[in-house]
């Protein structure tokens, strides 16, 4: 079959593909070749720099057109080449001193790829790719999904509900104030992602720059190699590596991403819970359906959805964590294939927040729900009253309240107001515990 949306065996570039598209630019098999050429045309450069050889500016201009303008008929060619050197990074090496005899450059070709083996660009083409999505697309994402966030909070500052632990009535807490444990949850996660570097390898084919030393023993390959990687592609170099890079940063990372998931899932199930306690309603849409056979259902599959991506995220993302640090002796293979599906995890993961995104907007408050659950639990404000008759040294408060209370379906204004009346304290103090109402019995919190 000719793949297209419909013959794709990955709902990522089948049925949310246009959705996720934008994610091609980093994890695709093009991506990952571009990636590969811009490296291979940074080192030339900047060996050039070093007065290892001579460039003119014309030359370097357009050798950096080479990575700039690169097309998708560039990659077919070096898909082309791959195809007889069974090797895909050499392939980009041949690939590139091609362009040279376009550049007028060929005498230079053999200082492409010069000392360098193929994890020294995969272990620094993937890490950029992978740095560009989280500063482009991620990280914005899911900062703007705390900022919507915040600003439901904000709305719902003065929405009072009863909370729910164990599932059971409990004291009564405001709507905002639990959304915005969400958004110091999900901010205190992108600070930790924001710590960690994005790691690179760059040293030869066992990490020492054996072949650089031999040719040009008096250069100090640490100290250029340091400087390539994090002055010119913006990486952090890792000074002790194999073949390839370790990937503990990149095992951090998505470490991160999936604690950050697994906060969203959290969000996903409280508001879903909401929904079926019918403290929110759902906008509707003409023409949409809830159901095949039941008119009537408006469900809460935005939240569904999203909890059912950052599933799937975050088993890939924990496969990542774990195995990519693992590697026997200076390398095994292991790590290409699990590296190109690193879209994968992220692509589900930026899907759930749309859908998040998307279940928010359509939330509607329905505040009389939330007050008849309210006036129906006149139980939550014992904790109240017997915390006030501890501080005026009442006899056993809290057994008096728990015998009124505990496992009881009666408990309205009225039994609170007669309770009340039976204590031996002062009519001022009486009084003062009738104002107590599960509505206002929300404590206070910090300013947001």
């Amino acid at each position: 079959m000719e793949l297209n949306n419909l013959t794709a065996i990955s709902p990522i570039d089948g049925r949310y593909r246009k959705q996720v598209n934008n994610l091609a630019n980093y994890f695709s098999e093009f991506a990952l070749i571009k990636y590969r050429v811009l490296v291979e045309i940074n080192y030339f450069l900047f060996l050039s720099d070093k007065q290892f050889f001579k460039l003119t500016a014309k030359q370097k201009q357009e050798l950096k057109g080479i990575a700039e303008d690169f097309s998708l008929e560039d990659a077919q060619k070096i898909k082309d080449i791959e195809a007889i050197t069974n090797h895909d990074v050499k392939a980009v090496e041949y690939f590139i001193k091609e362009q040279f005899e376009r550049i007028g450059i060929v005498p230079l070709k053999e200082w492409v790829h010069f000392g360098l083996t193929s994890q020294d660009i995969n272990n620094t083409a993937i890490p950029l790719s992978w740095k560009h999505c989280m500063e482009l697309d991620y990280l914005p994402a899911i900062a703007n999904l705390q900022h919507d966030l915040h600003l439901l909070a904000t709305t719902w500052k003065a929405i009072p509900i009863l909370a729910r632990t164990h599932g059971q009535p409990a004291s009564p807490t405001i709507l905002g104030k639990e959304v915005m444990v969400y958004v110091e949850r999900i901010a205190n996660q992108i600070q930790l992602f924001s710590y960690i570097p994005y790691a690179a390898k760059f040293g030869g084919a066992t990490g020492n720059f054996n072949a650089h030393h031999i040719a040009f023993p008096d250069k100090n390959w640490v100290k250029l190699g340091n400087e390539f990687v994090d002055k010119k592609l913006g990486l952090q170099r890792m000074q002790f590596t194999t073949q390839i890079e370790h990937y503990d940063n990149l095992a951090a990372h998505c470490d991160a991403i999936k604690r950050i998931n697994t906060i969203l899932i959290d969000l996903c199930r409280d508001i879903w819970t909401y929904i079926s306690m019918d403290y929110f309603k759902q906008k509707t849409k003409e023409g949409e359906v809830g159901s095949s056979a039941m008119p009537h259902k408006v469900n809460p599959i935005d939240f569904e959805n999203a909890e059912g991506n950052l599933g799937i995220a975050n088993a890939l993302l924990e496969h990542f964590s774990a195995k990519l640090p693992i590697s026997r002796l200076q390398r095994d293979l292991t790590d290409s294939t699990v590296l190109r599906n690193l879209g994968v995890p992220i692509a589900h993961t930026l899907l759930a927040i749309k859908s998040l995104n998307k279940g928010l907007g359509k939330l509607l408050l329905n505040e009389s729900k939330m007050h008849d659950d309210l006036e129906n639990n006149w139980a939550v404000v014992a904790e109240a009253i017997q915390t006030v008759l501890r501080k005026e040294n009442y006899p056993n408060p809290y057994e008096a309240l728990k015998g009124l209370t505990r496992g009881k379906n009666s408990i309205d204004k009225e039994a609170i107001h007669s309770f009340i009346d039976t204590l031996s304290v002062s009519e001022k103090l009486k009084t003062s515990l009738k104002e107590i109402t599960p509505s206002n019995y929300v404590g206070i919190m910090a300013e947001y």
